[in-house]
């Protein structure tokens, strides 16, 4: 299924020339390049190559290099194996999009009573090969400081890499973007990715906000059921996630099994209690009169 998950007000904006531009420095190889003139249907042909489509379960390449903010390399892989990740693929000189998504990523997880670094990381990948750890490195101080919360620096990370990684590392989750070079921008999808502790893209979230109850439910089960407590895990067993909305909903059916679970439960318990009774006898007092 695949979804153009675009917002479009924002994407035309990004098509319009602007007198306070920076420097352009064109496209990097490989990129798909428009001029963003609209074509026959009247759409710009290309917002037509922009979407993110889902590939659930799908192994993404951990053995992908990347660089940290402090300019170190390192491995996709070594963000992974204990917790489950938030994936988020960003460009650090985005003029609106990017912004909006990792704000409401974050306003969303500071509601969480999973912390980063400590339940789960973040991962933000950038898609432009021009930006440096030094962007990274501001980016990621930016929203440390705003997420507030102890060992977030510890499991953020913001990367950047070589055009060659980031290609394949977007064709692997099916993020699909395009520079525009007439602005130097990207044109580009808004969402954010949950993947499993081994790799596997486990959930799929669009837009620029995000339900706290939704991340918390895929961490969970993208977690494999190992975080959360015993109510969270009641609450996960009465919902699930529809890909064609990218969001959880209420499994009437599931909360029907629940419910006549939990009353044979208390039946039974009482049963059992009342039997224990019959088999005391009488309390000493009852016995003597």
């Amino acid at each position: 299924m695949r979804f153009r998950a675009v917002l479009l007000i924002v994407a035309f904006a990004a098509l319009t020339p602007s007198a306070s531009r920076a420097q352009d420095l064109g496209p990097a190889p490989g990129e798909r390049v428009g001029a963003g003139v609209p074509s026959a249907a009247g759409m710009p042909e290309l917002l037509q190559e922009v979407g993110l489509d889902q590939k659930l379960n799908a192994q993404i390449p951990l053995n992908l290099t990347f660089k940290d903010e402090s300019g170190r390399t390192v491995k996709l892989g070594d963000y992974f194996g204990s917790r489950p990740v938030i994936l988020t693929l960003n460009y650090f000189e985005c003029p609106m999009l990017c912004t909006e998504v990792l704000n409401g990523l974050t306003g969303a997880l500071s509601t969480l009573n999973f912390s980063i670094g400590k339940d789960f990381d973040v991962v933000t990948v950038s898609f432009n090969p021009r930006d440096t750890p030094a962007l990274a490195s501001a980016k990621k101080a930016n929203y440390v400081r705003r997420y507030r919360r102890d060992g977030a620096a510890e499991g953020w990370h913001f990367l950047t890499g070589n055009e060659p990684e980031i290609s394949v590392l977007t064709r692997a989750v099916g993020f699909r973007y395009a520079y525009n070079k007439a602005v130097g921008e990207y044109a580009h999808a808004s969402g954010i990715m949950v993947v499993t502790p081994d790799g596997r893209l486990s959930r799929y979230f669009y837009g620029i906000e995000y339900g706290p109850r939704d991340l918390k439910l895929a961490l969970m089960e993208s977690a494999d059921r190992k975080i959360g407590s015993p109510v969270d895990q009641l609450l996960l067993a009465c919902f699930h996630y529809d890909p064609a909305s990218g969001k959880y909903s209420l499994a009437v059916m599931r909360v029907v099994r629940t419910a006549g679970v939990a009353t044979l439960l208390m039946i039974g318990g009482t049963v059992v209690m009342l039997r224990r009774r019959e088999r005391r006898g009488p309390p000493p007092s009852d016995r003597a009169r």
